[in-house]
């Protein structure tokens, strides 16, 4: 059976080398992320992380637009 696939694979590759890559890639990607060192330490991070919103909008130490009057008019 194993020869037969490998048969397979073999000529498959030689009449059609880019439709067999891009097979290969598709069936790879569900499978890579579990691989990476990334995935690992996004894990560990986002646990640690807070997520902090008010929900309010309301952030009166940042200016709404830099030329906005602030204080009382020359």
């Amino acid at each position: 059976m194993a020869g037969r696939l490998g048969w397979f694979l073999k000529e498959v590759w030689v009449k059609e080398c880019g439709l067999t890559l891009s097979f290969t890639i598709g069936a790879m990607t569900p499978r890579l992320p579990s691989l990476s060192l990334y995935t690992k330490y996004v894990d560990m991070i986002n646990p640690g992380t807070p997520y902090n919103c008010s929900g309010s909008n309301n952030m009166p130490d940042i200016l709404s637009h830099s030329q906005d009057p602030q204080g009382p008019s020359l």
